[in-house]
């Protein structure tokens, strides 16, 4: 049998949505020869197994690709009760920032990344834009120092990718998620001896009922917030970008009224998301579709099918910014939810607003985009875009 949907194929990693639409009609629940591993392609099984921890297991890691030593210490990686810990802990820590504190942090970035653009009219939005705002203000909330900020962005980028010739992750990729461990290790070691006002001295201090977490847990759990950060949150409001570029119209009406941004943001994140695929691990035997997936087997909940899924939402290919996608699975879904999600609207709607109001008319300077490759994630690997 030839391969339906190949994880590692750069057709794929530039345009998946085709090849979903092909899965869910004629194979809703497909098994990967190559990959062994079973995926599902439907908004209905993929919001079920999302919510059902107990049969679809995180535990043994949310990665497709998984990095050693990352499963189980992490809210991504972790079911009930030790997820439920980790997040208590965690937005334990969270709270101590009020979110409003990111506003000046962003349109400070925002605003200093635009008048440069301005002056070159050509730039790499990823380079130029969201990365300047995702790493910058991540590196703020965490107190990290910035001298670190491009090699620790190659890094992350190069943690989360696969090579397509081994079909998976290389040595030189397990090094770069090893280099962000030894970093931040480095960094949590300090905040015991100084603690300071920043989100990994609070990772460190939170606590209920005598409980806190441990070094290793504050460590994934703080290369978790640079991952998400430098790679999810940079790819989202980049795809962002790209999609107000391919429809004008829509553009346009954000540009005449800037209140429409968050609708805005739903849409994308239901209709170009860029978390598109995560893994679980079988409990028990399941049959779906006229397929018995066995315990222990694992599975791919593609996120990215299920939201054009016309089961779910009427004319799905149609980037509709007037949609209001309830029930999109952009930020997941049950207990792996992202945990982030309110910060990344924040983040997106004020970059997305200083940006149009500054630059309303851009257009991509290449036809031929390349993307990272990643059998999780869908992100551009750059934007040339020109003013005008």
């Amino acid at each position: 049998m030839s391969e339906v949907f190949d994880l590692y194929s750069p057709l794929i990693d530039a345009d998946p949505f085709p090849y979903y639409a092909q899965l869910r009609d004629h194979h809703p629940c497909y098994w990967s020869p190559k990959a062994q591993i079973w995926i599902l392609s439907r908004y209905e099984d993929i919001s079920r197994a999302a919510q059902d921890w107990e049969t679809y297991s995180s535990s043994q890691g949310n990665l497709i690709d998984e990095i050693p030593g990352r499963a189980g210490a992490t809210l991504g990686t972790t079911d009930p009760p030790r997820h439920d810990r980790l997040r208590g802990l965690s937005q334990a820590a969270f709270m101590r920032r009020n979110l409003d504190s990111t506003i000046a942090p962003v349109l400070e970035i925002a605003d200093r990344s635009i008048d440069a653009i301005l002056q070159m009219r050509r730039f790499d939005f990823v380079e130029h834009y969201s990365s300047q705002i995702t790493v910058g203000l991540l590196f703020r909330t965490l107190g990290l120092p910035m001298r670190d900020h491009n090699e620790i962005r190659r890094k992350v980028i190069l943690a989360v990718s696969t090579d397509k010739e081994t079909k998976g992750r290389t040595q030189e990729h397990l090094d770069a998620f090893a280099y962000i461990s030894e970093f931040l290790t480095e960094e949590v070691t300090k905040r015991r001896a100084e603690p300071r006002d920043d989100l990994i001295t609070h990772l460190a201090e939170a606590e209920i009922d005598g409980d806190r977490l441990s070094e290793r847990e504050i460590v994934m759990t703080t290369a978790t917030f640079v991952m998400a950060g430098v790679e999810s949150l940079s790819s989202f409001m980049s795809i962002f970008a790209l999609n107000l570029h391919d429809h004008a119209d829509a553009r346009r009406r954000l540009v005449a009224d800037l209140s429409l941004i968050p609708s805005a943001i739903e849409e994308s994140l239901r209709y170009n998301t860029s978390a598109q695929r995560f893994k679980r691990t079988l409990m028990k035997d399941v049959t779906l579709h006229g397929q018995t997936m066995k315990a222990g087997d694992k599975v791919i909940l593609a996120y990215g099918s299920a939201n054009r899924d016309e089961r779910k939402f009427p004319n799905p290919d149609v980037y509709d910014i007037n949609r209001k996608p309830q029930g999109h699975l952009g930020f997941g879904a049950g207990k792996h939810f992202c945990l982030g999600s309110q910060m990344a609207r924040l983040v997106t709607e004020i970059a997305s607003k200083r940006f149009l109001e500054k630059i309303p008319d851009f257009h991509l300077t290449s036809s031929d985009l390349k993307w990272n490759s990643s059998s999780n994630f869908r992100s551009p690997v750059e934007l040339p875009f020109e003013i005008g």
